[in-house]
């Protein structure tokens, strides 16, 4: 199947699963965690989910990620609110 950036589809296919996916590693699945525990707003980053996110990543890189994520999460919000539909840069 095809391949963007080193992202297979199956992967994308496979998000709503990640969890249990042995399609990603560790280090791709606790990235994951912490991308939803920043995106829903009635969970937090707790002390646990942190301390994994630092076995796989330095402090720099949680910092990235983070502003990546928050970023993601404020242009989303931004476009629902202004109707901008989606560019349909990946199609199943």
């Amino acid at each position: 199947m095809g391949s963007r950036n080193g992202l297979s589809t199956e992967k994308i296919k496979a998000l709503d699963d990640y969890a249990k996916s042995s399609l990603f590693t560790d280090a791709e699945k606790v990235a994951l965690e912490y991308a939803d525990a920043i995106t829903d707003t009635r969970r937090d980053v707790d002390d646990e989910l942190f301390a994994r996110m630092q076995r796989h990543y330095d402090d720099d890189t949680i910092a990235e990620l983070t502003m990546i994520i928050a970023w993601e999460n404020a242009s989303s919000r931004f476009n629902r609110a202004f109707r901008i539909p989606s560019q349909g840069f990946w199609k199943p």
